[in-house]
């Protein structure tokens, strides 16, 4: 069944305060987001985070960077006074944080910032000249201490995949934190695992036949704590590379394979155009999942309709109408 924005509570989603619209940067401004406000506010309940203040610093305030050489970890200085280093204050503000919100489905950040910068933050060598690029501190403990948690930065959802990819791990670590972290007993994992399995190999197939086989032979014999652990880390790594033309392809054949047997040979072709042309570029992957829905709900087995792969997130979102 699809999800839809009133099917059911919001998901909790960690963002950067300044993206709220909330007066947090070192001016005083904010860098209020139109398409979290409007858009994915309606399925997710945002919680406002903003490292800096958290750590004392004010508003408005000096402004701090990144210093250091390539290949240590860079320390986080005040651009007009140097012996202003609140590096442990923010690691401790992240650290603290994490603690407090291991509920939390995802992180949407500010790009650039020192501290909540996702990837290419400058750093700077002592005498002030640039020296390469980073992530912030913040976004540094956050993959330190909760590594499965899907991050993305605000700007980097312009783009449709990059956009389609982060609102794809949420939804699924949110399906992993309702029906399995809390869950006793390995029927739940295998239940996971089997739903998931289309979506998995559809962003990471060599990972998607490693988690099968693990699940079925050595996994039987470890404490159950320990296989949850190895698994979502494995399968919230592979969700975090962007499918591709051909890997949907392929699980869109995959799918289809469920139901040559059901369908007449006419129908069989349009839905092989149909994954065709998508393969070609000429339409979206929209097309040929609606059209694959359509007979999965009228020919398909249970296994197949509760392929998360058909339905991974709300189609109010329209997030398959642009890739």
């Amino acid at each position: 069944m699809a999800e839809t924005l009133s099917s059911k509570p919001a998901i909790p989603v960690g963002i950067s305060a300044c993206l709220m619209g909330e007066q947090v940067r070192y001016n005083g401004g904010h860098k209020r987001s139109r398409y979290c406000l409007e858009v994915l506010q309606e399925c997710f309940a945002f919680e406002p985070f903003c490292p800096e203040l958290e750590a004392g610093l004010g508003v408005p305030r000096e402004p701090i960077r990144l210093v250091g050489a390539p290949g240590e970890p860079p320390r986080v200085v005040g651009t007009v006074d140097p012996s202003l280093d609140v590096t442990d204050r923010l690691r401790e503000v992240g650290e603290t944080f994490v603690a407090r919100h291991r509920d939390l489905r995802g992180f949407i950040l500010m790009k650039g910032s020192p501290s909540c910068g996702l990837e290419r933050v400058k750093v700077y060598h002592d005498n002030g000249m640039p020296s390469h690029a980073d992530s912030g501190l913040f976004v540094r403990v956050l993959r330190e201490c909760f590594p499965e948690l899907p991050l993305e930065e605000e700007a980097r959802m312009n783009d449709a995949v990059l956009r389609e990819n982060f609102i794809t791990r949420v939804f699924a670590f949110d399906d992993w934190k309702r029906h399995v972290e809390e869950a006793a007993e390995f029927h739940a994992l295998i239940q996971f695992h089997s739903r998931q399995k289309y979506l998995l190999m559809a962003h990471h197939v060599e990972a998607y036949r490693e988690l099968g086989r693990y699940l079925g032979s050595e996994a039987h014999a470890q404490p159950l704590a320990k296989v949850k652990y190895r698994y979502l880390q494995r399968f919230m790594a592979a969700l975090s590379r962007p499918a591709t033309r051909k890997t949907h392809t392929n699980a869109l054949m995959h799918v289809l394979g469920y139901l040559k047997r059901e369908l007449e040979s006419e129908v069989k072709q349009d839905l092989l155009q149909a994954v065709e042309e998508y393969r070609l570029g000429h339409v979206h992957l929209a097309v040929p999942v609606r059209l694959l829905n359509h007979y999965v709900k009228r020919h398909g087995s249970d296994y197949i309709r509760r392929q998360t792969y058909l339905d991974p997130h709300p189609y109010e979102l329209g997030l398959r109408n642009t890739i």
